[in-house]
């Protein structure tokens, strides 16, 4: 009840997320049902098709949890723990909203997929697909629940693990419960900007694994690609599919690319700050580097996913004679707008997390100006990097396959 009350009083552009967020869980989960539909008809080999599920899959998984996370309503603030709403409560909200959410979704691609296929009649195009979806055969209800599951019970799940409250540093609950060392004590003391409120982030670890995994995995597509297209994996449209080693070459490097993004993003806000930086790189470079974990990945995930869109796009052109199919399109549609969204989403969470630190630099006395500099600095440092590496693996994606 009181998660209702919540999104009752919740922001429009909140609101919008959540409803995107059971899109793109219908989008998933009706694609899982096509599947099932295709398998009545054509038993041998469905599974490989249902592998293909898994990607949508895990692209909408993380667009929720990034949801989940920058939900304002779940915010800790003052005043909520004294009526027992303290972080724990906070983060069941956050899991409820996300599987109220993603059920919803899976709800309506129940709907839509029984529609297509004939079971329910009384609105346009009624069966317009059963010869696809095997409308002569009956539907298993046992799997079909079991698929529609798989969103809500997975995002609900990556979503509880993600908002866990954890526990709190020693340091942090001396500093805070003394009230002498910040001023907290008097109430008409200005408090002090914290000194290490640009202390620079610790560099992450994953860029070497990154590299190594990028470059593994275009050396197991080239290598795999000169078989053609023998261990071939269907789509589930009615593209052919290609080389299982091909895919799973590019499956490595966009798992390279993930674990890459928050140390590039990293090495670029310390690049930001070389030879005797100015109050704006400085500032640019020192939020690049503080933020490198929460917006690098999503930019790896980004890239990898848009590098393989072009080097799908330079294999397969708009004259070939084997189109994609519309269940294809469905799910690269939805992997590249959940991962887009999931990196604005992430860029949203960056901004709440320092605005603390942008009131109290206006505060200071620094002009709004500046800060804007910055922020289209960071931005533009990180599109001269991360749109030349994603051209550089897109180009190196498809020699190998276009050869």
């Amino acid at each position: 009840m009181l998660s209702l009350r919540l999104t009752r009083g919740t922001h429009p552009l909140v609101l919008l997320r959540r409803l995107l967020v059971a899109a793109a869980s219908a989008g998933v989960g009706f694609l899982l049902l096509c599947t099932l539909g295709w398998a009545l008809g054509h038993p041998a080999g469905s599974y490989l098709r249902l592998l293909w599920c898994l990607v949508p899959l895990a692209a909408t998984i993380q667009f929720s949890v990034a949801v989940a996370r920058t939900d304002p309503s779940t915010r800790p603030r003052s005043g909520l723990s004294a009526v027992g709403l303290g972080p724990a409560r906070l983060t069941v909200l956050a899991v409820v909203s996300t599987a109220v959410a993603t059920t919803l979704g899976s709800a309506v691609a129940l709907l839509v997929f029984l529609h297509l296929r004939g079971d329910l009649t009384g609105m346009p195009f009624d069966g317009a697909a059963a010869d696809l979806l095997s409308a002569d055969r009956p539907l298993p209800l046992g799997a079909a629940l079991t698929l529609l599951a798989a969103a809500p019970v997975l995002a609900t799940v990556a979503a509880g693990l993600a908002l866990r409250p954890r526990p709190t540093p020693a340091a942090a609950r001396s500093e805070g419960g003394t009230g002498t060392a910040t001023g907290a004590s008097d109430a008409g003391e200005e408090k002090p900007m914290r000194p290490d409120a640009f202390a620079p982030a610790s560099a992450p670890g994953g860029l070497p694994w990154g590299f190594a995994l990028t470059a593994a995995g275009l050396a197991v597509e080239t290598y795999a690609s000169r078989n053609g297209n023998a261990g071939a994996l269907p789509l589930p449209g009615r593209f052919d599919g290609g080389s299982a080693g091909v895919l799973a070459g590019w499956a490595l490097t966009a798992v390279g690319l993930a674990l890459a993004g928050p140390g590039i993003t990293h090495l670029c806000g310390w690049l930001l700050q070389t030879l005797r930086p100015g109050a704006v790189r400085l500032l640019a470079g020192r939020t690049l580097m503080s933020e490198a974990g929460r917006i690098g990945r999503p930019l790896g995930v980004l890239c990898a996913v848009v590098s393989g869109a072009f080097a799908a796009a330079s294999l397969y052109g708009p004259g070939d004679e084997r189109p994609f199919g519309p269940l294809t399109g469905l799910g690269a549609g939805l992997v590249i707008g959940c991962t887009a969204a999931t990196l604005l989403t992430a860029a949203l969470e960056s901004r709440q997390a320092r605005a603390t630190t942008t009131e109290e630099l206006v505060r200071q006395g620094a002009p709004a100006a500046m800060l804007r500099t910055a922020a289209a600095v960071r931005t533009a440092t990180l599109i001269a990097v991360f749109v030349p590496l994603t051209w550089a693996v897109a180009s190196l994606a498809a020699v190998p396959l276009t050869v």
